[in-house]
């Protein structure tokens, strides 16, 4: 069994890695996949009133040091949609100069490059502290051949078999359904 395969852990299992792992990347430009997404609330402050929040979990890769994991929040307000603009044209929905209507549906498993920068700033304990954040998101429909993005494409939805359309015109839907004898 694959030690690295994330799963849930037992009351009585036996752990072994130390928290505080953190890996700080160089400011760069780095490919990426997202590979989480939550809705939550943000409860406003100076700058920036109450609004939604995407809160996006981004898997950077570096050829140096591997998969690292980094968060990336979005503010659903007009004060910030150049950003979401740049997330979605990122991510492949969004053309420069198209409207888009954000679809969150197909955020997880879409891919495409940034620019990483470092943050300095100072934790809630006082201490200075620094991450990584993203800078910006390289439109995929900019992006130089090769380069691994994944372009948006309209889901396909599912039809029931009993509800598919018949070939013939006025005919009813096909029959059928259920389970076969031996199917299994």
């Amino acid at each position: 069994m694959n030690q690295n395969t994330e799963r849930e852990l037992g009351w009585d299992d036996t752990i072994e890695k130390d928290g505080g792992e953190f890996t700080l990347l160089p400011p760069g430009d780095y490919n990426f996949t997202v590979t989480k997404f939550e809705r939550g609330r943000f409860n406003g402050s100076d700058k920036m009133p109450a609004c939604n929040q995407a809160k996006i979990e981004l898997t950077v890769h570096s050829p140096e040091h591997g998969d690292v994991v980094i968060f990336h929040n979005l503010f659903l307000h007009t004060k910030t949609e150049g950003l979401l603009s740049n997330f979605f044209a990122g991510i492949g929905q969004k053309r420069k100069g198209e409207k888009l209507k954000m679809n969150w549906q197909t955020v997880i498993g879409s891919r495409g490059r940034l620019k990483l920068e470092i943050n300095n700033f100072k934790g809630r304990d006082g201490v200075d502290k620094t991450n990584n954040q993203v800078k910006t998101f390289y439109a995929a429909d900019e992006l130089p051949p090769g380069q691994p993005t994944q372009q948006y494409q309209q889901p396909q939805q599912y039809q029931h078999p009993q509800h598919q359309q018949s070939p013939f015109p006025g005919s009813p839907p096909p029959q059928g359904g259920g389970w076969q004898t031996g199917q299994f």
